[in-house]
């Protein structure tokens, strides 16, 4: 990315991370699970989410951090302060990916956490309140949905005891796979306390690299629900059944697909619609298909308007399954009303991008963080730096080493801001 053409050097500049100390561990985790076209694919509880966390625990503890887990399997590495029964000020994300991922969407944000810590190590800077990096359970949901379930059941959206019987495709249940590979902790989840939160992020959008900035500040995210739905018709011969006569449970979903991406498309530019996971039953190339299970999600920053594309999801199965006889059955699995976050730490992060020569664009995340669920239990906000091309979720996902060291910068000034520093 080019220069951010707002930033100037201030006379008097506060500090920076090390940003090629930085780059090198990304660069390390991502070979975690490295991907034939250079991305990463570290299922939340798989094995290789397993071998992410060890090094995350090993470097924090290097770096002087004591590390707990909770019964969720949420990661706390704490330095500590001047004041040690004080809660701390934390920062963090998530390891897990997407199945096939990119090298920085939630790993940045913990090994920029890692490396604030490592910095004040190195500058000898104590902070009156500790300072924590968090790595949050299954946030992106792409094995066990829904999204954020750690961060979720922390903040106390989700029950824990639904969070552990949550399955993915082969029937395997979070709780098991927490205990399979040794991440499901003593401490109760949700006892933790947090004084602010803030989390580093890469945008996963088009508008900073757009406009040339650097970074974002990050004022709320968007409301996101999601949806598991099924399709029932009937199985038939695909040669000897008339077109009229079919009962087609894939048709009728690709017709909802459709539909819901027009209902998107009326409730622009912020409304989108995805179907994103789709099963076709008995997936078989020369029959009918008599049922289909696929998932929707709908997003939107205004609550209303979130609430309508909902009954514009319901009318839309109504409308296309009932004259052809289909069978419907709706399920919203998780529901995320627009966060807005808080005023003082979005100041903090205003303040560290202006004293570091940036100007910071005001932003709404169009994607679900932990953050998000963060803001019900603590003060919070979020930190972008720009991704090529706004690419994420994907095998492509790339990011300038020297963006990424300048919002782990931003981050470093506003954490000390809110936890107090001192050489």
């Amino acid at each position: 990315m080019s220069a951010d053409p707002a930033r100037s050097i201030p006379p008097a500049a506060p500090l920076t991370v090390d940003g090629k100390r930085l780059w090198k561990s990304l660069m390390t985790m991502a070979e975690i699970g490295a991907t034939e076209k250079g991305g990463s694919r570290r299922l939340a509880l798989s094995d290789l989410d397993r071998e992410g966390r060890d090094l995350f625990c090993a470097w924090a503890r290097h770096a002087g951090c004591t590390v707990s887990v909770d019964s969720m399997g949420n990661i706390f590495a704490r330095r500590p302060g001047r004041r040690p029964d004080a809660a701390p000020v934390a920062t963090g994300s998530h390891l897990d990916t997407q199945p096939t991922g990119g090298k920085f969407d939630g790993v940045y944000g913990v090994l920029a956490g890692l490396e604030v810590v490592r910095r004040l190590n190195e500058l000898e800077i104590e902070t009156a309140a500790p300072i924590e990096v968090v790595v949050w359970t299954n946030e992106e949901g792409a094995r066990f949905a829904p999204s954020m379930v750690g961060s979720g059941v922390f903040a106390g959206v989700y029950d824990q005891d639904w969070a552990y019987a949550r399955e993915d495709l082969d029937g395997l249940r979070l709780g098991d796979e927490l205990d399979r590979i040794g991440y499901r902790g003593a401490e109760r989840c949700g006892d933790h306390p947090i004084a602010a939160f803030f989390e580093a992020h890469i945008e996963q959008g088009p508008i900073l690299e757009a406009r040339q900035r650097t970074i974002g500040r990050v004022e709320g995210v968007q409301g996101m629900n999601w949806y598991d739905v099924t399709l029932t018709g009937a199985e038939s011969h695909a040669g000897t059944t008339p077109m009229d006569r079919r009962r087609d449970a894939y048709l009728a979903a690709a017709r909802v697909a459709d539909r819901l991406a027009a209902l998107a498309e009326a409730h622009g530019p912020h409304g989108v619609a995805t179907v994103g996971q789709v099963q076709v039953f008995p997936n078989s190339r020369n029959t009918v298909p008599g049922r289909v299970a696929f998932s929707v999600d709908l997003r939107h920053p205004e609550a209303e308007v979130l609430a309508a594309m909902e009954r514009g999801l319901h009318h839309a199965l109504e409308t296309v399954c009932e004259p052809v006889g289909i069978a419907r059955e709706v399920a919203r699995i998780s529901a995320e009303a627009p966060i807005r976050f808080d005023p003082d730490c979005i100041a903090a992060v205003d303040g560290a991008a202006r004293a570091l020569g940036y100007d910071p664009v005001p932003m709404v995340s169009g994607a679900g963080h932990d953050a998000g669920f963060l803001a019900a239990v603590a003060p919070t906000a979020m930190i972008f730096a720009p991704c090529a091309d706004g690419i994420s979720h994907n095998e492509d996902e790339s990011a300038e080493p020297e963006d990424l060291a300048a919002g782990a910068s931003v981050l470093l000034n506003a954490m000390l801001a809110r936890a107090g520093g001192s050489a």
